[in-house]
């Protein structure tokens, strides 16, 4: 039998659409990325990713908190990303979100698009791929992305979601705020220093549901390529299908999802802030041709208007200068999220060059 590859339409159609294509055995060579060399995943690493345990770093008891800031910091430098276990938010709660996000997905295609974003400040979006006017290749992903603080929004199908991502978000920025006193601490920095600093108060958390239909050839397509995040701090679940992989020490690492647990990472800020002390990690969703996987990530940032720039504290004249230049928050995220994906090649565009 010929293999299938549906013409794509002039108004590009969902992921989730051309999967459900009646009699589809290969993806279409606009959802085909090159292979390289440094492809190959290297899972039995022995080392296993590093994991917070919130209660400790939340403990009235000095010690211990100071003890969890220290391992905090130590995964921050090493890894880039760790687990959060033991924080507090309902696992009913977190299973309802991923729920309400994969009805938000079988609504119609019609439907859907009445969410469709024109701009990367819009409050909510709809769409494909990760920006499918520039992208050359396109991701085999589906996402909705909503801004949830300083100003809540959502989107009012399906009529659940409105309550569940309400309560969802206000639970998760308790815990970026604590994770972030703990960041700052290990940093040497007043506890509430990002907090003021960036005026968290007024900072944008955004969540971004992503799907990732079966796909007939996974081995030629890509969820999500290797990027770093925008802002300071993601907290992602997922349903249990994994495909989230991680860069460490120069090797694919695959992340398993663990019930009941956040998978935390540092963003671009976090990296802009300490100077380069903690990096931003390369990450990037790969998929299968069983199980649709659904990931909720919600990335916590500066308030828009917020210049990001290296600590003062972390800057020491001559022997650890400036390595990036001040930037507001708003023009790095339209210009990350305005371009085409490609690892970290808008951190670099702040990166000072001595």
């Amino acid at each position: 039998m010929a293999a299938t590859h549906p013409s794509l339409p002039h108004k590009l159609t969902s992921v989730k659409a051309l999967a459900e294509s009646p009699g589809l055995s290969s993806i279409p060579s606009l959802y085909t990325f090159p292979k390289h060399t440094n492809d190959e995943v290297f899972s039995d690493t022995e080392e296993s990713i590093p994991t917070l345990d919130f209660s400790l770093l939340t403990s009235p008891d000095t010690d211990e908190r100071s003890k969890a800031v220290q391992e905090l910091g130590k995964a921050c430098q090493d890894w880039g990303f760790f687990m959060v276990t033991n924080h507090g938010v309902r696992e009913s709660l977190m299973k309802a979100i991923i729920e309400a996000s994969r009805e938000f997905f079988e609504l119609t295609e019609e439907e859907k698009r009445g969410f469709e974003g024109k701009h990367v400040l819009d409050p909510i979006r709809y769409g494909t791929s990760f920006n499918a006017s520039v992208d050359k290749i396109l991701c085999w992903r589906d996402y909705l992305k909503i801004f949830q603080h300083p100003q809540f929004h959502s989107p009012n199908k399906p009529p659940v979601f409105r309550e569940i991502a309400a309560e969802y978000s206000k639970k998760v920025r308790q815990v970026a705020k604590e994770i972030l006193r703990g960041v700052s601490e290990s940093l040497g920095l007043e506890d509430n220093y990002i907090d003021k600093t960036l005026n968290l108060e007024h900072g944008l958390q955004v969540l971004a549901a992503n799907l990732y239909p079966p796909c007939p050839q996974p081995e030629l397509a890509m969820g999500f390529p290797a990027h770093s995040d925008h802002g300071l701090l993601t907290l992602l679940i997922q349903n249990q299908i994994g495909g989230l992989q991680v860069q460490h020490h120069g090797k694919w690492v695959s992340i398993d999802p663990i019930p009941n647990s956040f998978l935390a990472n540092i963003g671009d800020h976090i990296e802009i802030l300490s100077n380069g002390k903690y990096k931003s990690v390369l990450h990037r969703a790969v998929v299968n041709n069983r199980d649709v996987r659904i990931s909720i990530a919600m990335p916590h940032g500066p308030a828009l208007d917020a210049v990001v720039s290296p600590a003062p504290k972390l800057v020491e004249g001559e022997r650890n200068p400036p390595a990036y230049r001040a930037m507001k928050y708003k023009d790095y995220l339209e210009l990350q999220q305005s371009s085409m994906l490609n690892g970290k090649s808008c951190l670099e565009s702040v990166r000072k060059y001595m």
